[in-house]
């Protein structure tokens, strides 16, 4: 039996209209099976769509699956974002104890805060726990530099940073070398790669140029990624990266995502963007 449920497509991460990260948001979507989830999302082809549903924790305000042409996803950043801004246009009214204002998302990695206001009015997530990190070996770093098309030498640093999506970054000189990579899909096999490269000071409003490959689950480029950039916030930020810092990402594909990275003093990496809703209307699945 067919349903008719609310839509928002809302494009994350953008630095002006139709510049970010679409992500189609269904509401009040409890009744939909796994079969029609899977397949509205092929049907989209957006990298990421989601379903908002009922929560089972109390401790949230909602609960939402993440689906992508290729499957679902425990988490995933800009779909955080979206979600959390379609939530609270269609009028939702934040329960949880987490913070004046918060909204507490559950999802299959379990409960993402998301903090209204925390960078100049903007959305902004808790980057959660990492689920695999540290060093990458000599194996997988030639895997890593095969599918990206480079010499293993032009890889200055390699890191796990797996929020869930299962992310592997590589760092390259400097931005100039990250638009440049012309990657093998046919190589990446169950690599889901990002890279990352600085800009020269005063070069871009940006620090770093990122982006972010995972053909396995039928998106090649992903345009503007928010899990990604909280892995790399937490491999970098305070390190390499400043504290605080913007991350450029969607350049090669003719987008102007801008991604805002703030790690506090206690450790925690706050991941922002402007959000605004593109499409809004009603679908039937």
């Amino acid at each position: 039996m067919p349903h008719t449920l609310g839509l928002r497509q809302v494009d994350v991460f953008a630095s002006g209209p139709l510049t970010g990260n679409p992500v189609a948001v269904v509401h009040d979507a409890d009744a939909l099976t796994d079969g029609q989830m899977a397949a509205f999302a092929r049907w989209t082809n957006l990298s990421e769509t989601t379903f908002l549903l009922s929560p089972t924790d109390p401790a949230a305000d909602y609960r939402v699956r993440i689906w992508t042409p290729g499957g679902e996803l425990p988490f995933a950043g800009h779909p955080t974002l979206g979600t959390a801004h379609a939530w609270l246009e269609a009028g939702g009214v934040p329960q949880s104890a987490a913070g004046e204002g918060d909204v507490v998302q559950e999802c299959g990695v379990g409960l993402v805060t998301v903090r209204r206001g925390a960078d100049d009015g903007r959305l902004a997530f808790t980057a959660p726990p990492l689920i695999r990190s540290g060093s990458v070996g000599p194996e997988d770093l030639a895997r890593i530099a095969r599918a990206l098309s480079v010499p293993v030498t032009d890889v200055v640093d390699a890191a796990w940073v797996d929020n869930g999506p299962g992310w592997v970054a590589a760092r390259l000189r400097d931005a100039a070398a990250v638009l440049a990579v012309e990657p093998d899909l046919a190589a990446f096999g169950d690599l889901k790669i990002g890279v990352v490269g600085p800009y020269a000071e005063g070069a871009s409003d940006a620090a770093v140029e990122v982006r972010a490959f995972v053909p396995g689950i039928g998106v090649p480029e992903d345009p503007v990624t928010g899990s990604l950039n909280a892995g790399l916030g937490q491999w970098l930020a305070g390190s390499v990266l400043p504290a605080r810092y913007v991350a450029s990402q969607g350049t090669a594909l003719g987008r102007r995502g801008r991604v805002h990275v703030r790690l506090d003093g206690d450790g925690t990496v706050w991941v922002g963007g402007d959000t605004v809703t593109t499409i809004s209307g009603s679908v039937t699945i």
